[in-house]
């Protein structure tokens, strides 16, 4: 295996099998793209293959024929002293999870973020097919160039990140569509062997359209396309999803709850929300104070200082920015009258219960703005923030990306504050970040459970206890804990981690299940003598024995296990 230093007795070999525009170079820029992390994890430097992404004169890639050689490369070294692994990245942008680095330090980052084409295969029917470096905002404008009118499965991780490392991730979002992965009807990839993967139905398919393939997501036999997430099996280089498209009318609605103790209230009614108006609803955002606060406001302690505001600050900017114990967000899509029908049952289904109720389409907000449009731009700015806040809000459930949750990442940055006039990159600029991101079962005792485990563990360590929970469907709901943290102090990283370790810990014996992990917890979490984690590994070892593609990756085998 080669060291992560600046001699690669690989190079040449590896410059040789080059298209042209692709390049291969060494990296020890700390604050650079590549070795910049979120998680405070410290590399020296490393070596990266940059493909070009651009095409030959039959306009067929160049990356057909460059990962084949690559892999084969790697394969016939593997037993040498000029050994060598990789690890794919699509734009690098995991942020809390890894961001561009990868668990084996001394692997060649091959960096598929050139990769940018997006194919129309069915514009009628809302399938498209998306490269690995196609971005949120990529996707976004393509579609409205085109004037094709469909939604893009938008991220609170903001405009710059890969749809199709999202969806590799099985990430999900705020729009119809929620689970992302969900969405994606086909890929296609390259495994450690060179060879590249397609379906069964699409290799018995001869019309030379591959349609069908792009239109049945189970395929024919095992299902084997749900392999690649999560996972380090293959070099996957396009995927085929569903988008939604655009309903005739839409509506926002924000339900806010005064008292802690409505919280069992407000789980209720949102369970209620996504079981009795399926289809209508899309997925359902809980919030507590302080995560809505830190989307609103800088830190009033200051970003330098690793404490917890005090209850009696939490008290008094709720107070000051009219922010409630509790915020149930949701969507209604649909045809006019469906989204009409729809609040008709938000608005029973919360009679009585709240302390406000806001719809972005309602006459409160509608004369909000048009009050503020008459008034000098210098009057009445709280108003204006909280209305700006609202639009970026209902923008990205209506498919349009932006960075409104990206501040949160510059809580505790002491270097650099957030601004939305630029494009945010809390890798680059020296955020720190984890998640805590369990399962949880949607009843209120067990979610009162999880606010309560929360709210113990991180002010032991100084960490924010900041709350949301996300609907995956109406009996499961995921929660994302932001753990925040001043990453240029090596004390505070240490509890940092310390603290989402206790919480995973403490967690997972109450039944709070992570669905996503970084670096660490892959090494940390992972049982290889369990039944589960040993058939993954028999395929990982059946299809890359040698373990040349992202060793370790969920799957606790390490290049030097191999």
């Amino acid at each position: 295996m080669v060291a992560a230093t600046q001699h690669l007795p690989v190079a040449e070999q590896l410059k040789a099998v080059l298209a042209p525009g692709s390049e291969l170079f060494y990296s020890a820029e700390q604050h650079g793209h590549y070795l910049a992390s979120c998680e405070g994890y410290e590399r020296s430097g490393v070596w990266v293959v940059r493909l070009s992404g651009r095409c030959d004169d039959n306009g067929q890639p160049f990356y057909l024929q460059e990962i084949p050689a690559i892999l084969a490369l790697a394969n016939q070294v593997h037993q040498s002293p000029q050994r060598f692994t990789l690890h794919p990245i699509s734009t690098g942008n995991n942020w809390g999870y890894g961001s561009a680095l990868a668990a084996d330090p001394s692997a060649i980052i091959l960096d598929l973020s050139l990769l940018t084409r997006i194919r129309v295969d069915d514009a009628d029917l809302g399938l498209f097919t998306l490269e690995p470096g196609v971005t949120q905002q990529m996707l976004r404008d393509y579609l409205d160039q085109h004037r094709l009118p469909y939604m893009v499965p938008v991220t609170g991780a903001g405009p710059s990140c890969s749809v199709l490392a999202n969806a590799l991730e099985r990430g999900y979002g705020i729009t119809p569509y929620t689970d992302h992965f969900g969405a994606v009807n086909a890929l296609k990839a390259f495994l450690p062997d060179g060879s590249r993967y397609q379906s069964a139905i699409s290799q018995l398919d001869q019309s030379g359209q591959d349609l069908i393939d792009k239109t049945f997501k189970w395929k024919l036999g095992p299902y084997l396309d749900g392999l690649f997430t999560q996972s380090g099996i293959g070099v996957v280089t396009e995927v085929t999803v569903r988008l939604k498209k655009n309903p005739p009318a839409f509506d926002s609605f924000y339900l806010q709850f005064a008292a802690d103790e409505d919280f069992e209230s407000a789980v209720i009614i949102a369970r209620e929300l996504l079981q009795r108006l399926e289809g209508v609803v899309g997925s359902i955002n809980i919030m507590d104070k302080r995560r809505v606060l830190s989307m609103m406001v800088a830190n009033p302690n200051g970003a330098a200082a690793h404490q917890i505001m005090s209850a009696e600050q939490v008290e008094a900017l709720g107070k000051k920015h009219d922010v409630p114990a509790w915020t149930v967000i949701g969507t209604l899509y649909g045809e006019p009258e469906v989204v009409k029908a729809g609040r008709v049952i938000v608005n029973r289904l919360s009679a009585g219960k709240l302390k406000r109720k806001i719809y972005s389409n309602g006459w409160l907000v509608r004369f909000g703005k048009l009050a503020l449009s008459l008034l000098p731009g210098h009057l009445l700015q709280e108003p204006r923030k909280m209305l700006q806040s609202l639009d970026s809000g209902t923008a990205i459930m209506q498919g349009t990306p932006n960075q409104v949750a990206l501040p949160l990442a510059f809580w505790r940055n002491a270097t650099l504050n957030a601004d939305p006039s630029r494009m945010m990159d809390p890798a680059r600029d020296h955020c720190g970040l984890l998640w805590y991101a369990p399962l949880v079962h949607f009843q209120p005792a067990s979610m009162r459970a999880f606010v309560e485990h929360v709210r113990a563990v991180a002010p032991k360590y100084g960490i924010e206890p900041m709350i949301t929970f996300t609907s995956l469907r109406h009996d499961t709901v995921d929660s994302t804990i932001p753990i925040v943290f001043d990453r240029s102090k090596p004390e505070l990283v240490r509890q940092a981690t310390e603290c989402l370790q206790t919480l995973v810990r403490q967690g997972l014996k109450q039944g709070f299940v992570p669905y996503r992990l970084n670096l660490q917890q892959q090494n940390e979490l992972i049982d290889k003598a369990a039944v589960c984690w040993q058939a993954g590994n028999t395929v990982k070892q059946a299809l890359d024995p040698y373990q040349i593609l992202s060793p370790g990756r969920y799957s606790g085998i390490t290049a030097k296990e191999r």
